[in-house]
């Protein structure tokens, strides 16, 4: 059954390492082995910079795939027009379970991200760098590599650098999550949709980007245009970071050049031969049905033009013992409990739409499938941040993904497979069990007096207000946060907060009642 993936898994290359250079040599590259392995990095002026990224095609390697050059230019030219510093931001939280690439390059090559993190903070005048982990061994890394670099927050500090921790959740990822956490809030999408490099962290121009991005700068003003290209497909030059996890013999990171086969990267991690699917782009991605995985190459353009996502190059193979509508319920579950609980689509579609699939798989019929693809579908374009979106089209892949098995579950008694467990969920303590709880918050408004406490013990789920009063979603606990819940209510001074029993979402829920979460 589910087993979580290790913090920093093995780590294997296909042909000459860029990213992993010097893995072979050591666990961990502090700054003079680093400096052995890379050599030292000269600044880039802001245009050729955003030229250079231009050249070698380098896209956002955390699932957008905005380019890069674009975002770099427009920070720039915002804080022109405004007349102020910009902010940069490494954004390396993975709160999603089947992603680790990241995580290992934070891990094992810290200095290439802040390399790369440097480079665009000197090109645009950035006076403030802020990095966003999610785990103990990220920020262990991180705050040790700008202790090597003698990095610090001191306002004395010509580049002021800091650590900011966020939860191990899907929505903490988020780039406004991530800029709302490094201000001092909770890190959750913040209900509307701003452009970070108009207005980020502090209301200043933001270019934020994931890891591995910041270290694939790193490279290529390394290598220049030319060389860079030497590797990998021509259109999308380079070397791609994925995390190869689900039925796999050995769940790990792989680099990889752009163009190369996906079944030769699967036969590395000890695939099964004939998958019954592939999951691409983790668990806001698409599948591919064992044609198509056979078929599609790492870019970005073979696996959208055989329907699957490159996204945050989690790559999770299933093979044939297992029911793929089963195990695409657990994940639908677990994306239905990381709702950050603030608009419609989030805290009322996604229950409803995994309680449609498990009501499917149940025997409901042609109306239980039907009722699914309308919840499925009123959700898209209308949450507050990208999670209702993503989390649909994990869905709309799946119904379109394994047809047979669908029809087996539908019109009849079932496939007859058992659902093994073998896609990545939390471990103990936020395991897929873990749909909305059942249960709410409840401020009584006689005894608040606003102390602040519960959003101090449960910042994902209550925040303060402008008068300093607590902000409670009118939505399911979820399972994961249910304990720490329970604290806040235990230990709040004035005893108004308590737990009730939340009305069940229902697998039909019209759009009109979904709402939206666009101010």
């Amino acid at each position: 059954m589910n087993s979580p993936l290790p913090d920093v898994p093995e780590v294997r290359v296909v042909g000459l390492p860029h990213l992993t250079a010097g893995f072979d040599l050591v666990e961990r590259l502090a700054l003079p082995m680093h400096l052995k392995v890379h050599g030292a990095l000269e600044p880039i002026n802001g245009e050729r910079l955003a030229q250079l990224a231009d050249d070698v095609a380098l896209n956002g390697r955390g699932g957008a795939g905005f380019p890069f050059g674009r975002k770099l230019r427009a920070v720039a030219s915002a804080a022109i027009r405004r007349g102020i510093r910009p902010v940069v931001v490494v954004n390396a939280s993975e709160g999603e379970p089947a992603c680790r690439k990241d995580t290992v390059l934070v891990c094992r090559a810290p200095h290439l991200v802040l390399d790369g993190a440097l480079l665009a903070a000197e090109a645009l005048g950035a006076r403030t760098l802020v990095v966003a982990v999610t785990r103990d061994s990220t920020e262990a890394s991180v705050r040790a590599a700008f202790e090597e670099r003698g990095l610090t927050d001191k306002r004395s500090s010509p580049l002021r650098a800091r650590v900011v921790r966020t939860p191990e959740r899907m929505v903490s990822g988020e780039a406004s999550a991530v800029i709302r956490a490094v201000d001092g809030g909770p890190a959750l999408p913040p209900g509307r949709r701003e452009r970070a490099a108009e207005s980020g962290v502090g209301g200043a121009p933001t270019l934020l980007s994931n890891a591995e991005t910041f270290a694939q700068l790193a490279v290529a003003a390394r290598l220049g245009p030319r060389r860079f290209g030497n590797t990998g497909d021509s259109s999308e030059p380079g070397t791609v970071l994925l995390t190869i996890s689900g039925a796999v013999a050995r769940p790990m990171v792989v680099e990889a050049p752009t163009g190369v086969p996906l079944r030769y990267v699967l036969q590395l991690a000890g695939a099964p031969s004939l998958p019954q699917g592939v999951l691409t782009g983790g668990y806001h991605g698409s599948w591919l049905n064992a044609v198509a995985a056979h078929d599609a190459a790492l870019s970005r353009a073979s696996l959208s033009a055989l329907g699957g996502a490159l996204g945050a190059g989690a790559i999770l193979p299933i093979g044939a013992g297992t029911c793929a509508l089963g195990e695409a319920l657990r994940v639908a579950r677990w994306l239905a409990a990381e709702t950050a609980g603030q608009c419609g689509p989030c805290r009322l579609g996604l229950p409803a739409a995994a309680a449609g699939l498990a009501d499917v798989l149940g025997g409901g019929g042609p109306a239980a499938l039907e009722a699914l693809r309308e919840v499925t579908q009123a959700v898209v374009g209308r949450g507050a941040c990208k999670h209702p979106d993503g989390s649909a089209r994990f869905l709309a892949s799946t119904l379109a993904a394994f047809t047979d098995d669908l029809a087996a579950h539908v019109l009849g008694g079932g496939c007859g497979r058992p659902t093994m467990g073998v896609l990545p969920l939390p471990g103990p303590g936020r395991q897929d069990e873990g749909v909305p709880s059942g249960e709410k918050v409840v401020v009584d408004w006689t005894l608040c007096e606003g102390h602040g406490l519960c959003a101090d013990i449960v910042p994902e789920l209550i925040r303060l207000g402008p008068d300093g009063y607590p902000l409670v979603p009118d939505a399911a606990v979820p399972t994961h946060l249910r304990g720490r819940a329970q604290r806040a209510v235990r230990r709040c001074p004035a005893l108004a907060l308590r737990i009730e029993r939340a009305p069940a979402a229902l697998p039909q829920v019209s759009r009109k009642a979904l709402g939206s979460g666009r101010s």
